[in-house]
């Protein structure tokens, strides 16, 4: 039995080793997609964090800086 084995492995190792190689490719390619998918995804958030952090810093250069500002602005409707 074991000699069986061995004679078919032995003339069947390249066609073996080749599809080894293809599902080594294939894993890689899938594992890969899924790492860019992810990069992407934290690439968004990070956009959306800055653009948050870019209009509080614009509310806060709009601000009033004195009580007496922040009366006028509450007068004209403007706050």
């Amino acid at each position: 039995m074991w000699l069986i084995i061995k004679s078919w492995v032995s003339s069947n190792a390249l066609r073996l080793i080749g599809w080894g190689v293809a599902g080594l490719t294939v894993l890689t390619v899938l594992l890969g997609a899924r790492q860019a998918g992810r990069n992407a995804e934290r690439v968004d958030q990070l956009k959306q964090i800055l653009e948050v952090k870019d209009a509080q810093l614009r509310a806060t250069l709009d601000a009033p800086r004195t009580r007496g500002e922040l009366v006028d602005r509450l007068r004209r409707g403007k706050f």
